[in-house]
């Protein structure tokens, strides 16, 4: 398991339009490099964002599926990214005097990387995840 947080300058409002555009996404994440489609259904649970990772020519199609989700609060989705297997990946919002704190925990749920000690899968994720959050932490305070 890995956990990162972040301070934003932005309000928690702000913070999450981000997290609930699905067609955002690749803008942000870490690995993400395209968005083939966002089901209407999302960021209710069962919504799923359709996107690609990894660089051109070398790009696996994979999805995301939000697991559950409360306004202004939490966001919890289900990461496939095959063959190294699955995780889930949560956001909570808490309201600061200067906007938004933002943790992120991710952990993987099976796989090849799911058989890591969590040390280990720390010193992989851990860093990934904090420029995620930096990526969403600057287009968050930019609007």
């Amino acid at each position: 398991m890995s956990q990162n947080e972040c301070l934003i300058e932005a309000s928690v409002e702000d913070v999450f339009a981000i997290l609930t555009d699905g067609w955002s996404y690749a803008a942000w994440v870490v690995g993400a490099s395209r968005i083939r489609d966002v089901s209407a259904q999302w960021p209710e649970p069962g919504g799923r964002i359709h996107h690609s990772v990894g660089a051109w020519p070398f790009l696996l199609d994979d999805t995301t599926m939000v697991l559950e989700f409360e306004p202004l609060q939490r966001l919890r989705l289900q990461l496939r990214v095959w063959p190294v297997g699955k995780g889930e990946v949560e956001f909570q919002a808490t309201k600061t005097p200067t906007g938004c704190r933002l943790v992120m925990t991710e952990q993987t749920t099976s796989g090849p990387v799911s058989l890591l000690p969590d040390r280990l899968a720390d010193l992989l994720l851990h860093p990934r995840n904090a420029e995620t959050l930096h990526r969403l932490k600057l287009t968050a305070e930019r609007q």
